[in-house]
């Protein structure tokens, strides 16, 4: 049985959500609390690990599971680039390429040694730990790319936001109109609905004078937190009708 879910709008939404967390999650922890980009990424790190070795050893699809993966990642994609480009000081740009390239290694070995990097037959561990290597690491680099577009490309926090948006309209449309690998177009969208996330997150969190929301990142976290649970428990009520239907029909 495959272990993920399947990839529809409802998945991007929750994916949205989920990344969006991660940054505001990760905030809070890193900077609201004082607690430092190396000791966050370390226990993100840590919760991380925790979550993936569940998820691991699970036979099957359980969306909270899942998710709490997910948010994991973005939780600890943001604490470690944030470590990356401020603490080691290698700036935006070095991090985005760095986190590039490991994607892209990520990537490329997934794909020579298994022979595809379709998301929708993950079914061994192998093919499992890297996707979820990927997964972090492109959550890292959506993170690092978000920061980069705001804040040194000389775009802004409106023109990255723009940008992010004009792309994934892009992806979008390439989907439903053109024959580009969907695999592609996948991870592509998983890296910009990361910084997307970010955007999304600093409105929520910043003070009116800014145009936020000024929820600050316990509000705004309590918020999210709310909406992913709303859609976990709806995608796990919906897999439960799924499956009795199937044992009926079994039957």
């Amino acid at each position: 049985m495959n272990k993920l879910p399947q990839i529809t709008a409802f998945f991007w939404i929750m994916k949205i959500c989920a990344t969006t967390l991660g940054e505001t999650a990760g905030d809070l922890l890193s900077m609201t609390l004082n607690v430092g980009y190396a000791v966050s990424s370390l226990i993100l790190i840590g919760v991380f690990l925790t979550t993936l070795v569940s998820q691991l050893i699970s036979k099957s699809y359980h969306p909270l599971l899942y998710w709490t993966v997910i948010l994991s990642t973005s939780t600890a994609g943001t604490t470690m680039s944030d470590y990356m480009d401020r603490t080691l000081g290698l700036g935006y740009a070095v991090g985005s390429m760095i986190l590039a390239t490991i994607l892209l290694a990520i990537l490329a070995f997934w794909r020579f040694s298994v022979g595809s990097l379709s998301v929708n037959n993950v079914k061994t561990l192998k093919i499992e730990l890297l996707y979820w290597s990927a997964i972090l690491f492109s959550n890292t680099l959506g993170t690092a790319l978000g920061d980069f577009l705001a804040d040194s490309s000389g775009l802004g926090f409106a023109g990255g936001s723009l940008l992010i948006a004009a792309l994934l309209t892009l992806v979008l449309a390439a989907y439903y109109y053109t024959q580009i690998s969907q695999v592609m177009l996948f991870w592509i969208a998983f890296v910009l609905t990361r910084p997307f996330g970010a955007t999304l997150g600093d409105i929520l969190t910043k003070p009116h004078a800014k145009g936020g929301l000024d929820f600050g990142t316990i509000g705004s976290s309590i918020v999210l937190v709310s909406i992913l649970g709303v859609c976990i428990i709806f995608t796990t009520l919906k897999q439960k009708k799924l499956i009795v239907a199937r044992t009926s029909n079994d039957e």
